[in-house]
């Protein structure tokens, strides 16, 4: 039979990546849901080409666009965040989760609790609501799998029936646009030049979390919920190649690594059809054309997101939800060009500073404690701002 999938941000970089490998085995996947925040024009074209049952706008405003742009097909359309919600909650065997930013947080909760496979693409549901989302998972019977490169890595080398075993686990980063320039020069860094990954092709906000390390700070928390070890045993490098996604160190001194090219559809394909495996058209890995493999440890100085992300995960409780909402604030703000580069991680450790709520015990919660924290963030950033 074909599984069912759904995607929720079926229009951005990882959406596209996953309709690449769908489209190519029709005879394996049939799609259920397709949503987008806005982009009408290449969410109607994706359900066309998919023949999905459902297509979603969550900019409600964009729905009669939608619906005109559909009209004659049998794909049923809705707008609006509620409508996104109820997409995720349709019972899709496999479900894409990939909408950036803590409105992916309620679409997550609402397919995991279908009891079926969910991909995560974006961090924010297992950073600011981690323990909630994997207990729903267990009540639910949900399968939870990592998308994004490095977690997928860990995941394909960690041995969940033994993890006693694992001594430690090494997260690899690129170092972003920035892994060989000063303090200094930093100070000075343009929308522009920190948008520009020299490895990956990602979405904006992505790609500053890339240039200040707070990725590899989110995916530091993230880990410590994926996987059965202790927080001050998951450690960071940098390997600016991106040809070593992560590795997994045993007792015994063996070092397990996944490596390949620098492509989401591996991953991606390796979710789809776990526990089996699918082709995917990436480039084959060439060694011998590589040449060399380099690593370098992080520097705390220039890259000051790393400790926060630590001292969010050490801490716990709602640390890393102010954590991640803090940044989201700080990030649009650089992009929206209101303040520097530098100022991003700077508006983050006031953030915490100022605003330590208890752990929350909803997912309602969690989003009070996101929005409270997104209000003394701008609070915080009223200094920065030229």
């Amino acid at each position: 039979m074909k599984r069912t999938v759904s995607i929720l941000g079926a229009t951005g970089s990882v959406g596209t990546s996953t309709l690449d490998l769908v489209e190519r085995a029709p005879d394996r996947f049939e799609m259920l849901a397709v949503t987008a925040r806005s982009d009408v024009r290449k969410l109607a074209d994706i359900a066309r080409r998919t023949g999905a049952k459902l297509a979603v706008v969550a900019d409600e405003s964009r729905l009669p666009e939608l619906r005109d742009a559909l009209s004659g097909t049998e794909t049923r359309v809705a707008g609006g965040e509620r409508a996104v919600i109820e997409a995720a909650a349709t019972g899709a065997d496999w479900t894409m989760a990939a909408i950036v930013g803590c409105a992916g947080l309620e679409p997550v909760l609402a397919a995991v609790e279908q009891g079926g496979t969910v991909v995560l693409a974006n961090k924010e549901p297992l950073v600011s609501a981690g323990e909630l989302i994997l207990a729903a998972a267990a009540r639910a019977g949900a399968t939870i799998l990592p998308a994004d490169s490095e977690h997928n890595a860990i995941f394909q080398c960690f041995d969940f029936a033994r993890p006693e075993r694992v001594r430690r686990i090494i997260l690899t980063a690129s170092g972003g646009p920035f892994r060989d320039w000063s303090r200094a020069d930093m100070a000075s860094a343009t929308v522009e030049q920190a948008v520009a990954h020299p490895v990956w092709s990602m979405g904006a906000k992505i790609s500053v979390d890339s240039a200040t390390l707070m990725n590899k700070g989110l995916e530091l928390i993230e880990a410590a919920r994926l996987f059965p070890v202790a927080h001050d045993r998951i450690e960071i490098i940098l390997h600016r190649q991106s040809v070593i996604h992560s590795l997994v160190e045993y007792v015994d001194g063996s070092v397990l690594a996944q490596l390949g090219s620098p492509d989401m559809r591996t991953p991606i394909a390796h979710t789809l059809a776990w526990p089996d495996r699918m082709e995917a058209p990436v480039t084959p890995l060439d060694l011998a054309a590589i040449g060399r493999l380099d690593f370098t440890a992080p520097d705390p100085e220039r890259f000051p997101a790393l400790r926060l992300a630590r001292e969010a995960v050490n801490t716990g409780g709602a640390r890393p939800a102010v954590l991640n909402a803090a940044n989201e604030v700080a990030v649009g703000a650089f992009l929206d060009r209101r303040i520097a580069f530098l100022d991003i991680a700077a508006i983050v450790e006031k953030t915490m500073e100022r605003y330590d709520p208890a752990a929350p015990g909803a997912i309602d919660d969690v989003i009070a404690i996101d929005r409270e924290a997104r209000h003394k963030a701008a609070e915080a950033m009223k200094v920065f701002v030229d």
